[in-house]
């Protein structure tokens, strides 16, 4: 049996310095790819370029004035790559920034209205707390008891893989009470509380300009990880549902398990690291249906383009053409 492709864009902590740089090097179709988004950013853009091809960044990958508009670029050229050798995409799962990707691929946004909205989020939420998140082996109803009155469940991404969101010492005090459980924690790389109802003041900030976007129905589904379910018509085209995701929980596990109840698919994670593909792998939805998982990049810097044409081979070889695919 065949299957169609379905991609994963990942979001905030799946950064890594070296990051598809291998790529941007050997791949034409790719580079010029993130050479559009980073055009649509003027002199910013440059700088964020030479922030991910350097060695001596003045803004550190983790910060989110690089973090975010690098996943969006990367994930968007990769998505953008894939399609240059053929491949398209019958649905997506995004988790986080990645939703945005994926609302860019499915046609909801034009690139630059994507790449604008992105740019001045950045800037809207730089101003919000500081803060962070942790990835915590538990489920939901395992962290409640330990979890300070200022820190929520950021996203749920297993049944016991979750992350906490919240400011910075709330949070620290709920990492010291959950390791004193002898519960496994381990920080996000981020300093910001992404996906906790702290930053809905400065999300609510992007509310003017998405309000006069000519937000469209997605033309390839897309499964939202802030519903668990496939997105609406309804929902892409409401300024308000965009406008609220940085400060609103990721139930990834719903969105994916959404999709992998759709058919028997090859999830493809379109993105740098393998965190949603390591999900997937282990996910019940996706292998009760038969379903295969591939990473288009390697976990760690270096073989991007190896690694990059063995998988598009890979897809080659298991999938059907997008008009006999299996649809949602």
């Amino acid at each position: 049996m065949t299957r169609s492709v379905v991609l994963l864009v990942p979001g905030q902590g799946a950064q890594h310095p070296g990051m598809a740089v291998d790529l941007y090097h050997t791949h034409d179709g790719f580079r010029a790819a993130v050479d559009e988004v980073f055009a649509l950013w003027g002199g910013e853009g440059a700088r964020i370029r030479s922030d991910w091809l350097g060695t001596d960044p003045e803004i550190d990958l983790d910060d989110l004035r690089r973090s975010q508009p690098l996943l969006f670029a990367l994930g968007y050229a990769l998505a953008t790559a894939l399609r240059g050798e053929g491949i398209e995409p019958v649905a997506l799962v995004g988790h986080s920034v990645g939703e945005v990707v994926a609302a860019v691929v499915a046609g909801v946004f034009r690139l630059h209205d994507a790449a604008e909205v992105l740019a001045e989020r950045v800037a809207q939420l730089a101003d919000g707390p500081p803060g962070g998140m942790l990835a915590v082996a538990a489920s939901v109803a395992e962290v409640i008891p330990y979890l300070d009155a200022e820190v929520h469940v950021g996203a749920v991404n297993a049944a016991r893989q979750i992350m906490l969101a919240g400011p910075s010492a709330p949070l620290a005090n709920t990492a010291r009470r959950l390791r004193a459980a002898e519960i496994t924690v381990r920080p996000v790389r981020t300093r910001n509380p992404f996906h906790s109802p702290v930053l809905e003041p400065y999300a609510d900030r992007a509310l003017p300009t998405l309000r006069r976007l000519p937000l469209a129905p997605p033309k390839v589904p897309v499964y939202s990880g802030y519903t668990g379910k496939l997105l609406t018509a309804a929902e892409a085209t409401d300024p308000a549902f965009w406008a609220a995701q940085p400060a609103r929980p990721v139930y990834f596990a719903g969105a994916l398990t959404a999709a992998a109840e759709s058919g028997r698919h090859l999830f493809v994670e379109t993105g740098p690291g393998q965190s949603l593909t390591a999900l997937a792998r282990r996910h019940p939805a996706v292998t009760a249906t038969g379903s295969r998982v591939l990473a288009l990049l390697p976990p760690r810097a270096g073989g991007d383009a190896a690694k990059f044409t063995s998988t598009v081979a890979e897809i080659f070889a298991t999938t059907t053409p997008t008009s006999e695919a299996l649809l949602p």
